[in-house]
């Protein structure tokens, strides 16, 4: 008896914490689908409609904004993928004396905040002359949390199997390609999912690094909705609707591979 009512009281806390975290969400939407300047849960059925999401596309370049976004979040997956996996087979398979040390020192770099490093970033990408391009956008998403997420998954596969394919006359650059990667992808496709995320919700680089309001990625474009005295709340919430459905999209279809990439890694960690 008193099993089922703690039970039941648990199942009753997890409904209220649900029901609190589905309803910005709820109210998100609503007020997408209306014109509003306030932020409530009336629902006026006459009242719906799509302008805000034409208005959008029209007048406010959300079109070139999720263009420059992808191209951002599709460039810095391919980079960090590569970087990352690199990066780990090499911390992992070919040590040398001093190799366990420098990973150390390299994961202590998790430890600065990124808005310390915006500054030295913004100076060297300008005498580099790379400055406000879709480059620039993609390389601060090649970070050490990468590298330590595929290196914990590798440590899980036997040095026995690399040792077979160097009896058998493969080179390491086959190695990597042709048993690694097969065996580390689901991994990859969890780092893919977290850079995806990181980078198209990143606000802070891109607001320092595009100085003109031609460029701008969704992020910008959103906060560039709020008047300075009068906010059209169906138009930002129609913009940030956008702005959430597509990675969110991107995670329900490699909503298996992720989670399996990221079960994998904490165990063989």
């Amino acid at each position: 008896m008193i099993g089922k009512i703690g039970k039941f009281i648990l199942n009753f806390i997890v409904a209220i914490l649900l029901i609190l975290s589905v309803l910005p969400f709820i109210l998100m939407v609503l007020a997408a689908f209306q014109h509003t300047q306030t932020l409530d849960f009336k629902i006026r059925w006459d009242a719906l409609t799509f302008d805000n999401f034409a208005t959008l596309f029209q007048y406010h370049g959300f079109g070139s904004a999720m263009l420059l976004s992808a191209s951002v979040v599709v460039i810095a997956c391919v980079m960090n993928i590569i970087v990352c996996s690199l990066a780990a087979y090499g911390f992992t398979f070919k040590r040398f004396p001093g190799s366990e040390a420098m990973f150390w020192i390299y994961m202590a770099t998790m430890m600065v905040p990124r808005q310390v490093t915006v500054i030295a970033m913004f100076v060297l990408f300008n005498k580099l002359g790379i400055l406000g391009t879709t480059i620039s956008l993609a390389l601060p998403a090649i970070d050490a949390f990468g590298v330590f997420l595929v290196r914990q998954f590798m440590q899980g596969i036997p040095e026995s199997l690399l040792e077979a394919a160097k009896i058998d006359g493969a080179t390491d650059w086959m190695i990597f390609r042709k048993i690694i990667l097969p065996l580390v992808k689901p991994v990859l496709t969890a780092l893919t999912v977290f850079t995806f995320l990181a980078t198209w919700n990143d606000f802070l680089w891109p607001l320092v690094s595009l100085g003109s309001d031609e460029s701008q990625t969704v992020t910008l474009a959103i906060s560039k909705l709020q008047g300075a005295f009068l906010t059209e709340y169906g138009l930002v919430m129609a913009g940030t609707t956008i702005a959430f459905s597509v990675p969110f999209i991107a995670y329900v279809l490699l909503q298996r591979q992720f989670v399996e990439g990221v079960a994998a890694s904490g165990i063989k960690g």
